[in-house]
């Protein structure tokens, strides 16, 4: 991160209050206002998190391998792959979120597609949107099948060797 960025971001962040605290910039998010990236970054924190705790349904241990296959599950061509599954689930309102984020100007991506990477960001906003919104249940919903859908595809995957 460029020196001039961090500094501008910790003097809004850590700008103290009348009572000593670090004083709060917006009093509410609206997630329709924010740009499809940073909706895109929440979605992605989100489902990092929704992986990582469906994933202790399965082991409770061994940390390294749970974290190596939440990983795996959670990187952009898994999403794509997933979205493709998902995609006939979504409301016409969730379609255009997905499109938002999708069509959103973003560095190259390292180990997918671009067209993976555009999709997995779409997702990820679509997610970040509902968290915002405190759509708690739909926001739950898209993401077990999500995960169902990662899941399923992995089995088949294993199961032919590949």
């Amino acid at each position: 991160m460029k020196f001039k960025a961090a500094r501008k971001i910790a003097d809004e962040v850590f700008e103290p209050d009348e009572a000593g605290g670090v004083r709060e910039r917006y009093g509410a998010i609206d997630a329709a206002a924010l740009p499809p990236l940073v909706l895109a970054y929440v979605g992605d924190a989100y489902f990092h998190l929704f992986v990582r705790k469906r994933l202790l349904s399965y082991t409770q241990s061994q940390v390294q391998i749970l974290n190596q296959f939440g990983a795996k599950i959670v990187s952009a061509v898994w999403q794509a792959r997933a979205y493709a599954e998902i995609e006939p689930m979504l409301s016409a309102e969730e379609k255009d979120i997905f499109r938002r984020g999708r069509n959103a100007h973003s560095r190259t991506p390292r180990a997918s597609s671009v067209r993976e990477y555009h999709i997995s960001t779409g997702f990820e906003a679509l997610l970040g949107t509902l968290y915002l919104r405190e759509a708690h249940e739909r926001l739950r919903e898209i993401s077990e099948a999500a995960f169902q859908a990662v899941a399923k595809q992995m089995m088949e995957a294993h199961a032919s060797g590949k």
